[in-house]
């Protein structure tokens, strides 16, 4: 949450009414957890909210920004397949994988669309990718980029890839660093 404007709300309600204006105020702004407390008389609830206001959403980074510092394509299919060929059957993978195998398919894709004129086959495979990287995700994500991501699944894998591909060889614990993917660099 950006909490360079915060504020606080404090509603007092039905109780009835108490999940209509907590939805209504996730739409409205960006919150934190609305608390409810019952009225000193019993009668009503009272919430309260830590908001800031809602901005419009950063356009997701174009293709070539995404994968400025993105491994060869062939590197990438190598790590797929070494990944799953070394990988026990029925092990649930991390999120890192289906984050790189959705930007390698949604790269596969990009060389397939101008030719195909919108694209074929490897179009559907790179959304059908990232519509599994946004169902990973999707407890996490906040709402406006949720509603952001949902219009453009594979613009959201650019986004999120474009911010795990920075270098992290010096970061102990960072994983596989994706601007060198070769541990000997």
């Amino acid at each position: 949450m950006n909490w360079s404007a915060v504020f606080e709300i404090r509603i007092i309600c039905d109780p009835a009414d108490t999940d209509r204006l907590t939805t209504a105020l996730d739409k409205a702004f960006v919150t934190g957890a609305v608390r409810a407390y019952p009225t000193r008389d019993g009668k009503r609830t009272r919430l309260y909210a830590t908001a800031a206001y809602r901005h419009d959403p950063e356009p997701f980074p174009a293709p070539e920004a995404a994968y400025t510092l993105a491994p060869s394509i062939v590197s990438e299919i190598g790590w797929t397949a070494r990944t799953l060929a070394t990988t026990e059957c029925f092990t649930e993978l991390d999120r890192d994988y289906y984050l790189r195998k959705a930007a390698l398919l949604d790269r596969i894709a990009l060389l397939d669309e101008p030719v195909l004129l919108g694209g074929g086959e490897s179009t559907e495979t790179a959304l059908a990718a990232a519509v599994m990287l946004l169902d990973t995700d999707w407890p996490h994500i906040a709402p406006d980029l949720a509603e952001q991501a949902e219009q453009d699944p594979r613009g959201y894998v650019r986004q999120q890839y474009a911010q795990r591909a920075g270098c992290v060889c010096d970061d102990a614990g960072e994983g596989v660093c994706l601007a060198h993917p070769d541990p000997d660099h």
